[in-house]
């Protein structure tokens, strides 16, 4: 029997205090959620009552919100989590864990964070009327220290979050490489390498890259950036997929990503787009991403949709309530200071960052349907989160009908051979036909 299913997804739900009123707007965007079978967002915060400790090391800003929220993103709609990102690790092993009994308790299914790297690893699954889904969720935005630890007969792994690490290559003409080289030799900035080499803690590399300190270059005739992905987290997060295949009839996976396009913070890494075609190519229905805090382009490959970046949905970075010292520390205020002030210094009272950059504010929430695993419509309806209000206010999201974001979306989708018609206050990507890119 052929049967339907329809998802809904959205960015990241970075959310820091409690929804005050379930008014019009909250009703708009749970009616829309609501319809589908599949309700999906990512949990950029850690939600707990201080159990946790700050950790040497944030994702920007700890991320802290109070557990009761879950009640809210409940009321949304929502019925499917990820939380792996640059955020899960803020609060340390305490963080992570009061935020896992969190979440248990108020019974969402979650993916891509785990007591060791086979739990973060693993699909999850959701049971639904129209079938069962497997969630995979992996972040390549984290710091080092964040990443789970498999497990030996001998010895526990490490709790964190499932990883997807890359490599980035800067190619250099001939020439190039030759003094850098030199300039290498001046500054010794490759002393340290060596020597953790020659004492073996270190291995040396056994292909044709040219490590400058923490860089790798490649002598190359067509000068730029390319990125992969690394090999092995690919290899296991791709048998994760072939796992869900015998489990699930819908694979969702979802990436943390901030990783960019050289400049172009609107445009994924290259090692994003060959880590999203593997996982449509392997089984998985939809690739979901999200971190940059804008929008990315979407694209159908094999008719399936990969989601580059769907923005935020919930935002409200600039309402936590406790930050450790290192925070005020890092803007030169002492301990007589308290947040309000300390997030003023970073945006140099509101003057820059992400509270004066409308895109951040800006979104859409795509609901599509599936049928035997393809793709036979998907919709789009934009969001906005308040841009211009006062801080306490702002980060609550609410349909929008302004259409430059849909306009702007389909620019940003159009190199990927995706047709956007917007009509009606809404976008309805072309899928007639088996409209594919098969780059």
């Amino acid at each position: 029997m052929i049967r339907e299913i329809a998802f809904a997804a959205t960015g990241d739900a970075f959310i820091t205090r409690r929804l005050p009123v379930q008014d019009e707007a909250f009703e708009r965007l749970s009616t829309i959620l609501k319809q589908a079978d599949v309700r999906f967002t990512n949990l950029e915060v850690t939600l707990h009552q201080h159990e946790g400790i700050p950790a040497a090391v944030s994702g920007g800003t700890w991320a802290m919100g109070p557990p009761d929220a879950l009640c809210d993103l409940r009321a949304y709609g929502f019925n499917l989590i990820a939380w792996a990102n640059n955020h899960t690790l803020d609060y340390s092993y305490g963080g992570l864990e009061a935020t896992e009994e969190y979440l248990n308790k108020h019974g969402f299914v979650h993916a891509g964070v785990g007591m060791n790297l086979a739990s973060a690893s693993e699909p999850r699954y959701l049971e639904t009327a129209a079938g069962r889904v497997a969630i995979i969720s992996a972040t390549s935005t984290c710091h080092e220290s964040a990443i789970a630890g498999d497990q030996r007969p001998d010895m526990i792994g490490r709790p964190g979050v499932n990883p997807l690490r890359y490599e980035t290559i800067h190619k250099i003409s001939p020439y190039n490489m030759q003094q850098l080289k030199s300039i290498a030799s001046i500054v010794k900035i490759n002393a340290a390498q060596e020597q953790s080499i020659k004492e073996g803690f270190k291995l040396p590399r056994n292909d044709d890259l040219y490590s400058f300190g923490n860089y790798l270059f490649k002598e190359d005739d067509q000068e730029g950036v390319t990125s992969r992905p690394h090999a092995s987290d690919l290899r296991r997060i791709i048998a994760a997929i072939r796992e869900a295949r015998l489990q699930a009839e819908h694979i969702i996976v979802s990436i943390h990503a901030h990783e960019m396009n050289g400049e172009h913070k609107n445009q994924p890494a290259e090692f994003l787009e060959i880590f999203a075609r593997n996982c449509i190519d392997e089984g998985a229905h939809a690739v979901i991403g999200h971190g940059p805090h804008i929008l990315r382009g979407i694209e159908i490959y094999r008719n399936r949709p990969i989601f580059y970046s769907l923005g935020n949905f919930i935002f409200q970075n600039d309402t936590i309530t406790h930050l450790p010292a290192d925070f005020y520390e890092k803007y030169g205020l002492s301990h007589t200071e308290h947040v309000g002030g300390a997030l003023e210094k970073r945006s140099q009272n509101n003057t820059i960052g992400f509270g004066v950059n409308p895109k951040i504010w800006q979104s859409v929430l795509p609901v599509w349907k599936m049928r035997d695993g393809e793709l036979t419509e998907l919709v789009l309806h934009p969001v906005e989160l308040g841009y211009g209000k006062p801080r306490y206010e702002r980060g609550w999201p609410e349909i929008s009908a302004n259409g430059q974001i849909l306009a702007e979306l389909a620019e940003l989708s159009a190199p990927y051979g995706t047709s956007i018609e917007i009509e009606g206050g809404v976008g309805r990507v072309s899928v007639s036909g088996g409209v594919t890119s098969q780059n």
